[in-house]
């Protein structure tokens, strides 16, 4: 600051000056940083966890529907087999009665090849189901490690505010909770 100019700090300077020759204010600040850091990490992960959730049970609803329109087709064959035995019952001419019989046992054949079909789209439904199932879990692990490590930051602000050194060993410990519960998340818990 030259001599001629005159130069008037306010309040927040002040306090910004003072808490710049204060350790354990710059430290908790950098501690605020880092969670917040790792707050918005944990954030995407949450995000990309309950969008995957999503997707897998897209997919789990569409394999459903396949499965539902293989046994209406199933139900189908099942129709014309059960007209083809009756024709067949009813039938007296020996030549057409065979031709009944024998269109009995192709729906036989094809309800089978159906019926297989239908069973492995309903599999691949309880999978995608599944999937989607473990995916929500995961994100709720991230979500409840970002609701820690927002809380923390708050008890950060109060800290650094009120100076209380309980506070800030409470915001220590609940950041810790957070990051715990994050590894969690990361380890599929």
């Amino acid at each position: 600051m030259s001599g001629s100019e005159f130069h008037v700090h306010g309040a927040h300077e002040h306090e910004m000056e003072h808490a710049s020759h204060s350790g354990g204010s710059s430290s908790l600040a950098v501690a605020t940083a880092i969670l917040a850091t790792v707050g918005a990490v944990f954030s995407y992960m949450g995000g990309y966890t309950q969008a995957n959730a999503a997707l897998f049970k897209n997919d789990a609803a569409i394999k459903k529907t396949e499965a539902a329109n293989q046994w209406n087709f199933y139900q189908a064959k099942s129709t014309k087999q059960n007209m083809a035995e009756l024709s067949a019952e009813i039938m007296t001419q020996p030549d057409k009665k065979q031709k009944y019989l024998d269109s009995v046992e192709r729906y036989k054949t094809e309800k089978q090849e159906i019926k297989t079909k239908a069973e492995a789209l309903e599999k691949e439904s309880l999978d995608w189901d599944e999937q989607s199932e473990q995916q929500m879990h995961q994100h709720h692990r991230w979500a409840q490690a970002t609701t820690s490590i927002q809380v923390s930051i708050a008890l950060a602000a109060i800290a650094l505010l009120t100076r209380r050194r309980w506070m800030e060993f409470l915001m220590y410990g609940i950041a810790a909770i957070g990051v715990g519960l994050g590894a969690l998340a990361y380890l599929h818990v």
